[in-house]
């Protein structure tokens, strides 16, 4: 055994499409890291499940290969996890799945949303009736498939599920809890209002941790399979959203993160709590703060579909690589098309389970490249509606945007971006901004128990890495100091103003379309289950 202090911390995002895992050096370099791929199963329309076990598998395998990169393991002082969120899995009392797990975009629900969905349950959970939380999904469990929730002798998020596999203890965070739609936010616990709406027992459920805090060490036989050479302890994480706030150094105000990925999710920080269908509360980074989101279910995927559906196979890229060199010769506005992108149902500020995507505009010179283009562009103006409904409600503005994700390498899509909302937007380098957020919250743990120098040589508790302080060297922020917003590395794109202006007249003609056909998804809906009907 290594007699080197454990000065390395080991993170995992177990997200929807896979885990990554990331160690960090003191000064919060990345010395290692390695990922897994997640397979999502789709068995109905609008059905989407995984298999817990691959969680556990994508997870262990990430961490194993991350640190068998390491000259020296023993150095890893401690391991905490963000994963995707709202997703939930129950178990037998062995810890064995009873069914696939069923993840945060299914929207099997609808008619529960419409049942359950009341301002009371929105003002109790800060979420807003949507297909998101897993409230009302478990609602449907109950309806359908009673016999699970009844044989359930554990019932819990992805967070809880990784940390029965690694410790042994049924528990996880109160951040990671929260987004399953069952808490009283303002009182940060189990709501027995929202678990009798969900056909749960309180005793089914993961015992709660605070954020930052140690929840157990790991089990004697894990450090084996992960090639650690003795436990360390696991620190209660985050979701993905709030920890790629904490890695962005989003957690002033002012400061907003964006995920543009299969989802688009915009989050600020707030000292208050706040409920409004202008967005959706989330637990904060720690006790008496809490984040606004704003939730667009569909956005890279709307994209992806788009480039495999309406795509040719290019000579050195994969189906539908060239729609974007296509996509940016159309003109802003992509000759009057319009795209309403809710491919998987309307979230802020609308929450409809039911509602659809719709194209609107088409002549006979628009092509493929004037689809995609209004894709990209739809999301956009879905982005300005989001922007101005939450300043409108918190009376803040928001004057920075830091764009991470998969739709962050597109120059045009993210060029669309500032012109549509105006506003400038940095991009910033191409990191796993969420496990960097669990490794801030890991670090903060490390620093706290070993104690850190200052500048005079003298060892003090706390650190440069308190939650929701940035990533990486920065200015010491001891426990209860003001955060310092970080920079991350990247590129500013600067909005074009005259496309700004043409967006801008075509953004009020976007958002008009959905109030215009709100009732008739309702409608299409109705007749789609009728034609199914045997």
């Amino acid at each position: 055994m290594s007699t080197t202090a454990a000065d390395l911390v080991l993170a995992v995002d177990t997200s929807t499409t896979g885990a990554k895992a990331i160690v960090q050096d003191p000064s919060g370099a990345v010395v290692a890291q390695a990922s897994r791929q997640l397979p999502t199963r789709q068995p109905r329309p609008s059905w989407h499940e995984q298999d817990a076990e691959d969680w556990w598998t994508a997870t262990r395998g990430a961490v194993a290969e991350a640190v068998a990169a390491l000259d020296d393991p023993s150095r890893v002082g401690a391991l905490c996890l963000t994963h995707q969120r709202e997703s939930f899995v129950c178990l037998d009392a062995a810890g064995r799945p009873l069914r696939p797990a069923i993840l945060w975009l299914d929207g099997r629900a609808h008619e529960e949303i419409a049942r359950f969905g009341t301002r009371s349950v929105h003002e109790t959970s800060g979420k807003p009736p949507d297909t998101t939380p897993a409230i009302y999904k478990l609602a449907w469990l109950a309806r359908h498939e009673p016999d699970t929730l009844r044989d359930a002798a554990m019932v819990g998020d992805v967070h809880a599920y990784l940390t029965w596999r690694l410790t042994g203890r049924w528990a996880t965070s109160d951040g990671s809890a929260d987004t399953l739609g069952l808490f009283d936010l303002r009182r940060m616990t189990w709501s027995p209002d929202l678990l009798a709406v969900a056909g749960l027992r309180a005793e089914q459920l993961p015992a709660l941790v605070p954020v930052g805090e140690p929840v157990a060490d790991l089990t004697p036989d894990v450090p084996t399979a992960l090639g650690l050479p003795a436990p360390v302890p696991l620190v209660a994480g985050i979701g993905d959203g709030q920890a790629a706030g904490i890695g962005l150094g989003a957690t002033t105000p002012g400061v907003a993160y964006l995920n543009l990925g299969t989802s688009m999710v915009l989050g600020v920080q707030s000292d208050a709590y706040l409920w409004d269908p202008a967005f959706r509360t989330m637990a904060g980074v720690r006790a008496g703060l809490y984040t606004l989101e704003t939730v667009l279910n569909a956005a890279a995927y709307v994209a992806t579909w788009c480039r495999e559906q309406f795509g040719e196979a290019g000579v050195d890229g994969p189906a539908g690589s060239g729609l974007e060199t296509a996509a940016a010769q159309v003109p802003a506005g992509a000759e009057g098309l319009l795209t309403v992108p809710y491919w998987n149902a309307a979230q802020t500020p609308y929450w409809d389970p039911l509602a659809r995507g719709v194209t609107v505009g088409w002549h006979g010179r628009h092509t493929r490249a004037h689809l995609y283009r209004s894709i990209l562009e739809g999301v956009g103006f879905e982005l300005r509606l989001h922007l101005e409904r939450l300043e409108a409600v918190t009376g803040r503005p928001i004057t920075t945007i830091r764009v991470v994700g998969g739709g962050g390498r597109s120059a045009l899509w993210v060029q669309i971006l500032a012109d549509v909302t105006g506003r400038p937007v940095r991009v910033c380098a191409d990191e796993e901004w969420s496990a960097a957020g669990a490794a801030v919250l890991a670090r903060a743990y490390l620093d706290r128990t070993q104690g850190v120098a200052d500048g005079s040589g003298a060892v003090r508790p706390g650190g440069p890495s308190e939650p929701g302080a940035p990533a990486g060297p920065g200015a010491p922020a001891g426990p209860g100091a003001p955060v310092v917003p970080g920079e991350p590395a990247g590129r500013d794109v600067l909005p074009d103003p005259a496309a700004t202006r043409r967006y801008e007249r075509l953004s009020a003609v976007h958002r008009r379309i959905y109030p215009a056909l709100r009732d008739v998804f309702g409608d299409l809906h109705a007749a789609a289950r009728e034609d199914d009907a045997p």
